[in-house]
């Protein structure tokens, strides 16, 4: 319990230290107007209050990453604790942060684009790829697991289909419609039961005096599986996830005030963390440990972990409410999955977005390609949506350090998370089944020379782009014409 609580403490006390001495490295500027009044278009550009924008952000930050990730992650013990709450402080919210603050300062332009302007025209069309890559690999699984969800709650009695058809209509809305008019207004009753969810589940593991275990040395090194790099691909949301990448320049451009920026983007990343915290302490001690743990994800997956859980700490009413601001989760990031996915590929192709038949030629394609994944297994899905999901959050790293670098700035706050997670990625992806599938030995030698390459590469472009003069806050339609 007191490892529970520390972490948890530990996250509030980085919002307010760590993210501060973000915030001052990065520099503010109050007086510059932000791009939701320079290129206001009702649609995706216009201003709204940072209370809205930040429930907005953590409602579309935190799907079923926090909850589903750290339940699997539970099983490693209560070493998730420490991934959790560092790589939240010094990873994740500075992530969020810089992606964010480098939109806005780019007139609200997503990962593809800023991808090109600072790391250069190649690696716009490989981040582009990529970004669509995860956001319909989000939104498919964003689809699937509250349609199960919901199946489950029902008793069956409302078919599958169905449900699944209702969420893909919403999704259509929300993707279509301005940002004001459908997610601008719902999302207040949805994170209300966001609320019930994670704090009533998290004030039940403290009031019933749950045997959340302690970390101590002898526990750092479970048996069933190697932490590195496994834990740092398991738990991605509520730490670290190339995912908020996607959905930060939804917000940078409705911000009204650089100030706004840390507890946007910083803070409510720091939210996910504790809602990390509170699913990963219920999985670790509701159900016997690591074998009861299994017995149940085998039985029903995450999901089944979620209804028992909640039903455990809050009683049937309580529980059925929890599941529902669980439920709410996932929709809340695959609605802004699909709508960050349009508005990415209508940047790429510079296709305006004022009309809404030019919104419907991006979009159903998109939930045509995201049906047809539906098919495929949940569990495939996810080891693919880990490792493209903490491979965007490399980018984005290296995008941050190598903005920093130029402007002369504390580089290090995004370089050192960035190397550690291309170690982790890289390694990963060359042992994995679904990548190489080469001895792990092989995997932490291959995955240490990508990251040393990866580094040097950096060191010698930074440079240049430094030497270039690259312009870090014009406009980048206009930078690339003239370059």
């Amino acid at each position: 319990m007191y490892t529970f609580l520390a972490g948890i403490l530990l996250l509030i006390v980085g919002y307010f230290t760590y993210g501060k001495f973000v915030e001052k490295i990065f520099g503010v500027n109050e007086a510059r107007t932000t791009p939701a009044y320079t290129h206001k278009d009702d649609v995706d550009y216009l201003p709204m209050n940072s209370k809205k924008n930040s429930l907005i952000q953590l409602l579309n930050i935190a799907g079923v990453g926090p909850i589903f990730g750290p339940i699997m992650g539970a099983l490693y013990g209560p070493v998730a604790f420490l991934w959790i709450v560092l790589g939240c402080i010094f990873a994740g919210a500075v992530h969020d942060y810089l992606t964010g603050m480098i939109s806005i300062r780019n007139r609200g332009a997503h990962l593809p684009e800023l991808a090109g302007k600072f790391l250069g025209k190649v690696m716009k069309h490989v981040v582009n790829a990529f970004a669509i890559l995860l956001l319909l690999l989000v939104g498919t699984v964003f689809v699937t697991s509250p349609a199960g969800l919901l199946y489950t709650l029902m008793d069956g009695k409302i078919s599958m289909a169905l449900i699944l058809g209702a969420i893909f209509l919403y999704y259509i809305l929300a993707t279509l419609l301005p940002i004001d008019k459908i997610i601008g207004r719902l999302y207040p009753y949805f994170g209300a039961l966001l609320l019930i969810s994670a704090v009533g589940v998290g004030a039940g593991l403290v009031i019933k005096g749950a045997p959340i275990p302690e970390i101590s040395l002898t526990n750092l090194h479970p048996d069933n599986a190697p932490i590195f790099p496994l834990l740092f691909l398991t738990i991605s949301c509520g730490a670290l996830s190339g995912f908020h990448a996607t959905q930060t320049p939804i917000i940078s451009r409705t911000t009204q005030n650089e100030k706004q920026g840390r507890k946007i983007f910083y803070g409510m990343m720091i939210a996910e963390g504790i809602i990390a915290m509170i699913w990963a302490a219920a999985a670790m001690s509701l159900f016997n440990g690591s074998t009861g743990l299994n017995e149940l994800l085998a039985e029903g997956g995450p999901g089944a972990v979620v209804s028992e859980a909640s039903t455990l700490m809050l009683g049937a009413i309580g529980g059925t409410l929890a599941v529902l601001g669980v439920i709410i989760l996932p929709i809340t990031s695959g609605d802004t999955s699909f709508r960050s996915a349009r508005m990415i590929i209508a940047d790429y192709f510079n296709f305006s977005q004022m009309k809404l038949v030019n919104r419907l030629w991006i979009a159903l394609p998109l939930f045509i390609l995201s049906f047809a994944l539906t098919k495929i297994d949940f569990t495939l899905l996810w080891r693919y949506f880990s490792w493209a999901n903490q491979s965007t959050a490399v980018i984005a790293l290296w995008l941050g350090a190598m903005y920093l670098f130029i402007a002369k700035k504390n580089y290090w706050i995004a370089m050192i998370p960035g190397a550690f997670m291309t170690m982790a990625t890289t390694t990963y992806i060359i042992n994995a089944p679904i990548g190489f599938g080469l001895p792990l030995p092989v995997s932490y030698i291959g995955g240490a020379i990508i990251t040393v390459a990866t580094t040097v590469v950096f060191f010698i472009a930074a440079k240049k782009a430094r030497a270039n003069n690259i312009p870090l806050d014009d406009d980048i339609s206009g930078w690339e014409r003239a370059s």
